[in-house]
């Protein structure tokens, strides 16, 4: 027998809707009441907050039927989505995303902060920094688990009790420990997991395979930044110091510079080390152009080119994706809004996407899109100091749902002359908009089917024809029509198996890796830091496919990062 049973609830909020007096529901609205009050925090319907938790946020949006139990901690920025459980005694500081049906078992631990390091001062004197943590749909999360700054959790995972989790988890993922450790995907059943039989062990030989591949490349990644790092004499124009090139004997490129950073990111958490962090943000926000809001590309004296900047015309368009997630990398932004972009009303997007060559050019036109949705993306993370463009994202996916073909899943009409640009267009687009605001793609099976057909040309595909945009513009999009249907699923394990065991083996010690295979490619064919970054993400995509990106221990966080970079608001 209960000896308090008026703090059932607080211990048990899911029997509140079902056994609530009508007083003790008033008293909850109340005190759901008082916390909406306050500025950033909102609480869905049929919630749940427990009088005897402590919630404090800076924001807070709670989703309906969420609760809250007793004793529970609750700081920071948060975002909670629906039929979520915080139980007692949990921790939930910092900034922290949740997904819908997420369980949190009680004395559990999920710190999206953390203290900074430098010896040279007490830790209680230092400031504080947030990477953010994101846990996806349907998250299941052991008593005592402890969550650590910086990771991603992928929907449908669990963590066993007592796991300190501290990298990122793949969707469907059974991990434990401390620190936590790849135990098995959801969907295999135990015995097919617990090592048994020549599938398993082909897995194991696979994951064995991934983690030599991952720390071969960590230990070589000083050297291949440094390579690439042209060292200038004082005095001599441009910066002085050096600038990035993609490999020795190239000139050097912005894009160069967001490279190294991609690169020491994804493999070593820190920046180059050429410069030190706060330099490398000057050197990449001091070539944006004010007026535009775009970065030109070098000139021959080492400063930004002159001229006149326009959006959808050459390098300056792809450096709204490679500086402006390379400052983001660094933990910082833009100084200017993108003015080419901003204030783009709907009617001007429409006239400017119906303008753009669809029929003869599906990647230029992809490509358009995506660079517009990332200038809308850092326009809106900086909209406390920036232009908004009200309805114009609403705009473009509704001319983009509207005019995608659906028997193809894909915009354009692919044939055997056209396909290779239609999927990688494809790729650009969805890229920029889809993937970066997380939300679905239409169509996913036939895009499957289109993809999966293109995947089979020999013209690119074949054993020693790829490169690395072609393989990326066919892995990214099965990987996000994965997300949504089981379509075809054999077919796209076997196709990420042969391309995956194909990238592994073109690793050049201390080099990287080159952007096409192909020897007569010419200067595509030596290893740079452009073909590093990018099949360092395709791998990671590959091995995803199959249900192993985890043995690498890297999850890319730049431009081709897996998770959304802005969710939308929702109703």
């Amino acid at each position: 027998m209960n000896p308090q049973p008026d703090l059932s609830f607080d211990y048990s909020p899911w029997t509140f809707q079902a056994n609530a007096t009508a007083a003790q529901r008033e008293a909850q609205l109340e005190r759901q009441q008082a916390l909406a009050g306050k500025d950033g925090i909102t609480i869905g319907d049929a919630a749940y907050v427990s009088p005897l938790a402590m919630v404090d946020p800076d924001s807070l949006a709670l989703g309906d039927e969420s609760l809250i139990a007793a004793h529970a901690y609750l700081t920071g920025d948060l975002r909670i989505g629906s039929n979520c459980t915080v139980n007692a005694f949990t921790v939930v500081r910092g900034t922290v995303s949740m997904g819908d049906g997420v369980r949190i078992g009680a004395h559990t631990s999920i710190l999206g902060f953390n203290h900074s390091m430098d010896p040279s001062q007490p830790v209680f004197r230092q400031p504080l920094t947030s990477k953010g943590i994101v846990l996806g749909d349907d998250v299941w999360i052991g008593s005592n688990a402890v969550v650590l700054d910086g990771v991603t959790v992928g929907s449908h995972a669990v963590l066993a009790a007592g796991a300190v989790v501290t990298k990122d988890v793949p969707d469907w993922a059974v991990v434990g420990g401390n620190p936590a450790r790849f135990i098995r995907d959801r969907r295999t059943p135990r015995k097919a997991a617990s090592g048994q039989g020549a599938a398993a062990n082909g897995e194991g030989i696979l994951r064995e395979r991934l983690a030599s591949f991952a720390g071969t490349a960590r230990a070589d990644a000083p050297a291949i930044i440094a390579r690439s790092w042209q060292q200038e004499a004082s005095g001599t124009g441009g910066f002085g110091e050096g600038r990035y090139v993609d490999r020795p004997g190239a000139a050097a490129t912005v894009r160069a510079h967001c490279d190294a950073v991609e690169i020491a990111d994804l493999l070593l958490r820190a920046a180059p080390p050429q410069l030190s962090r706060d330099a490398h943000v000057d050197r990449l926000a001091s070539l944006q152009d004010p007026r535009t809001g775009l970065v030109p590309e070098y000139g021959p004296d080492g400063l930004p080119a002159a001229g006149e900047l326009a959006f959808g015309n050459g390098a300056a368009t792809y450096h709204v994706l490679s500086v402006g997630y390379a400052l983001d990398l660094l933990g910082s932004g833009f100084k200017h809004p993108i003015h080419a972009v901003a204030g783009t009303g709907p009617a001007d997007l429409a006239e400017r996407l119906n303008a753009l060559p669809w029929r003869k050019e599906a990647w230029e036109s992809g490509a358009w899109v995506d660079a517009w949705g990332t200038a809308e993306y850092w326009n809106l993370a900086r909209t406390a100091e920036g232009p908004g463009s009200t309805g114009t994202l609403e705009a473009l996916f509704g001319w983009l749902l509207t005019r995608v073909n659906s028997a193809a899943g894909t915009w354009g009409t692919p044939s055997a002359d056209t396909r290779l640009k239609v999927v990688n267009g494809y790729y650009r687009l969805t890229r920029g908009t889809f993937a970066q605001f997380g939300l679905p793609v239409p169509h996913p099976e036939q895009l499957i089917d289109t993809v999966l057909e293109h995947g089979a040309d020999p013209r690119y595909f074949a054993a020693g024809r790829q490169n690395a945009c072609n393989v990326l513009d066919v892995v990214h999009p099965l990987w996000l029509a994965r997300k949504q249907v089981t379509h075809r699923e054999a077919d796209i394990k076997a196709w990420a198996s042969t391309q995956l065991d194909h990238a592994l083996g073109q690793w050049h010690p201390g080099q990287g890796m080159a952007f096409s295979a192909a020897p007569e490619s010419g200067q595509q064919n030596l290893p740079g830091l452009q073909g590093t970054e990018m099949w360092l993400s395709i791998i990671w995509y590959l091995a995803d496919l199959l249900g192993h990106s985890e043995a690498l221990g890297y999850r890319p966080r730049g431009v081709h990062r897996p998770e959304p970079a802005f969710l939308l608001p929702t109703l």
